[in-house]
């Protein structure tokens, strides 16, 4: 899971499909790490529409803004961008032995992506997502 400011990105790596629980763990997470009120673009992920993050979202009064991106259109989401670069470029060569080794490969490039502002920009680019 990951989320995209104009600069930065930030992500957390689970195990398995990602549920409503993990949703409101990482969106709790960008709260915490990002003072200014947060507009988040999801996509059709059903975990994003469930009931508990319904509830979840009210209770942080606003604090987060919500837009969903069209069906069936992840040429729109800067997010994708981003797994297609880790994966083409990444992490192409990356052979783990168990779960513990993966987690730590991606978690180490996924940090190295993290401090490079250019391509998060050209991701945001990509989408035409990005303010003119």
């Amino acid at each position: 899971m990951a989320g995209l400011t104009a600069l930065n990105f930030y992500f957390r790596i689970y195990a398995g499909s990602v549920k409503g629980p993990q949703v409101v763990e990482f969106l709790g997470a960008l709260v915490l790490h990002i003072p200014r009120p947060l507009l988040v673009v999801w996509d059709g992920l059903p975990a994003h529409r469930t009931r508990f993050i319904r509830d979840y979202m009210e209770s942080l009064h606003g604090r987060i803004a919500l837009a969903y991106l069209p069906p069936d259109a992840p040429e729109l989401n800067p997010v994708e961008y981003i797994w297609a670069h880790w994966k083409q470029h990444e992490l192409p060569n990356v052979c783990p032995k168990d779960y513990w080794q993966l987690n730590e490969a991606a978690r180490r490039t996924l940090r190295r992506m993290c401090r490079r502002p250019r391509p998060i920009t050209a991701f945001w680019e990509q989408s035409s997502l990005w303010p003119e």
